[in-house]
């Protein structure tokens, strides 16, 4: 079943500010929790566009929203936004919200192959129809990309280890199992850096997940055609749940709340860019503690809100 607790629910939906014949986006539709509070809060007239590149999602929410002309249902990838608004003929939204963690059914769902918790096939694809999984990433990437990723998304301190181990692992046999992947992992961190901190495994599966589903390349453009897109007055509420995804958003709203790239010694700005948003959330919303015991998944959360300007 399609189960997944809503992060920072009661906090989104205060910094949509939903106007009652509004339009807006559930960019990352899930266990439709952030969607059927939206919807609550819209009268006939307003309209709920719900976006979800895992199908199981989309048929999970049609059991838990109206089937009706207020709401529309598109099995895509958020970062298309632009095409997918253009396609039903919306010109403006009155706001969006982005949840960029895998939910708790991916998670949990063990031939979906994302946790280093259960044994299945190496998969984490979030969209089936993606030709790469993460078994193509593991048994075919050079050892110099595999050291890249596990580095830049993994931040992982022995990530040239465990690049080395997996190169070596795979010369006798594909390494076709998360669990075979983890004894590999563990092989290559040393036995005292194992015994403190997270899984060992965390890092790297969070690595290969990324460049599985190309989560962070397509971040800044996705966050552009959202205000390219807003109404003025509209919000945009992002959710990031590490500090990668959480420093593109960050360093693309303060880019477009501050797009002058006039020298600071100029008296007044030359350049004619202006403001195109103003971030709401100065320093990012974060859980209550409250909400990080009744879901521990909740607790890297971190909630970024613009107003288009």
């Amino acid at each position: 079943m399609f189960e997944h607790i809503s992060v920072l629910l009661n906090e989104c939906i205060d910094g949509l500010d939903i106007k009652a014949n509004g339009v807006y986006v559930d960019g990352t539709l899930g266990g439709a929790g952030h969607s059927k509070e939206i919807y609550k809060k819209l009268d006939n007239s307003g309209k709920l566009i719900c976006i979800d590149q895992d199908i199981d999602a989309i048929d999970y929410a049609k059991t838990q929203l109206p089937q009706n002309n207020n709401i529309i249902f598109i099995h895509d990838n958020f970062s298309n936004i632009a095409n997918i608004l253009n396609n039903l003929e919306v010109n403006c939204i009155d706001g969006m919200l982005l949840d960029l963690g895998v939910s708790s059914y991916q998670l949990d769902t063990v031939d979906r192959g994302f946790s280093y918790m259960h044994d299945a096939k190496l998969d984490m694809r979030m969209d089936n129809r993606n030709e790469i999984s993460a078994y193509d990433i593991v048994n075919s990437y050079k050892e110099d990309k595999l050291y890249k990723i596990i580095k830049e998304y993994g931040e992982e301190r022995w990530a040239k280890r465990i690049a080395q181990f997996i190169v070596q692992e795979r010369k006798s046999k594909n390494i076709e199992t998360t669990f075979e992947l983890v004894d590999v992992i563990k092989k290559a961190i040393p036995k005292g850096a194992r015994e403190s901190g997270p899984h060992p495994a965390k890092r790297t599966f969070q690595a290969i997940r990324i460049e599985v589903n190309n989560e962070l390349k397509i971040l800044e453009k996705t966050v552009n055609d959202i205000i390219d897109k807003l109404n003025i007055g509209g919000k945009l509420c992002i959710i990031t749940f590490h500090s990668l995804e959480d420093r593109i958003i960050k360093n693309v709203f303060k880019e477009n709340e501050n797009p002058c790239t006039c020298l600071k010694e100029f008296p007044i700005c030359i350049c004619g860019k202006t403001p195109r948003v103003k971030i709401i959330t100065k320093k990012p919303i974060l859980p209550s503690e409250n909400e990080i015991l009744e879901n521990h998944r909740s607790r890297s959360a971190k909630l970024r809100i613009i107003e288009k300007i």
